[in-house]
């Protein structure tokens, strides 16, 4: 189980570390216009790309590496935290699909057509789905997740049960503002939408650090199984003893 612990906090800790430096990456996609008709690199971009890859990775390992100890909590709530696992990591690779499409139309765009509208139109939209997938995969999806082993940490005192009530505690807050962006109520890149989000950050990445540093706590989930819990049938030679006596 310390093992366990070791490799869950270190993917938690690299989710974190992936995700962080895109949002400066990807700072010079935010003006189309200028981005499609400028010649020069794309590195920073690219480099995010791959990030993002490193970070979807990440997000199903988590969940892999946790699933077998969330499960003997409770099995409905690590499902749950499997499948919104799943579902971040595939919505972030959709994310990446769209901004390596923007790439691709700025590559293969002629001299005279790169600042044409049609090609920053087409640019903008890819952004758009960009930042829909992120709304989804990683605000939303988020919320899920903490609600499901957030409770499991919580019931199970593996962690400090301050940990998974930060958790707890952001992800309604998340919830809420990530209702208000789809209704329009602030940007998705406002300071509030930071704010709301920064509960569930202190949380995945406090469960980081304690899982590499200290590991799980005694639980009596981490208690191995009786003996005969796998055979509770009786056998058939005590069964024929009972029968003769």
């Amino acid at each position: 189980m310390r093992r366990t612990a070791l490799v869950a906090g270190v993917l938690y800790l690299v989710t974190f570390l992936t995700s962080v430096p895109t949002l400066q990456l990807y700072q010079p996609l935010r003006n189309q216009a200028e981005f499609m008709a400028a010649d020069g690199s794309v590195a920073g971009v690219l480099g995010g790309a791959l990030l993002e890859v490193g970070l979807a990775l990440a997000c199903v390992g988590t969940a892999v590496v946790l699933f077998p100890v969330a499960k003997r909590q409770s099995e409905t709530a690590a499902l749950g935290f499997l499948a919104a696992r799943t579902v971040e990591a595939a919505l972030i690779l959709v994310g990446v699909i769209s901004l390596l499409s923007i790439l691709t139309l700025r590559h293969e765009a002629d001299a005279a057509d790169a600042g044409t509208p049609s090609l920053i139109t087409a640019g903008r939209a890819l952004l758009a789905v960009y930042d829909g997938t992120f709304l989804l995969g990683q605000s939303l999806m988020p919320v899920l997740s903490a609600l499901c082993l957030g409770w499991v940490m919580y019931r199970s005192r593996l962690v400090p049960r301050i940990i998974p009530v930060v958790g707890l505690i952001g992800a309604p807050l998340l919830l809420g503002s990530d209702i208000a962006i789809i209704c329009g109520v602030y940007e998705q890149r406002s300071s509030l939408a930071g704010l709301a989000a920064l509960p569930i950050a202190l949380w995945e990445i406090a469960l980081g650090v304690w899982l590499v540093v200290k590991g799980f706590r005694p639980s009596p989930i981490l208690q191995p199984p009786p003996a005969d819990a796998d055979d509770p049938a009786p056998r058939p030679e005590s069964l024929q003893q009972t029968v003769r006596r």
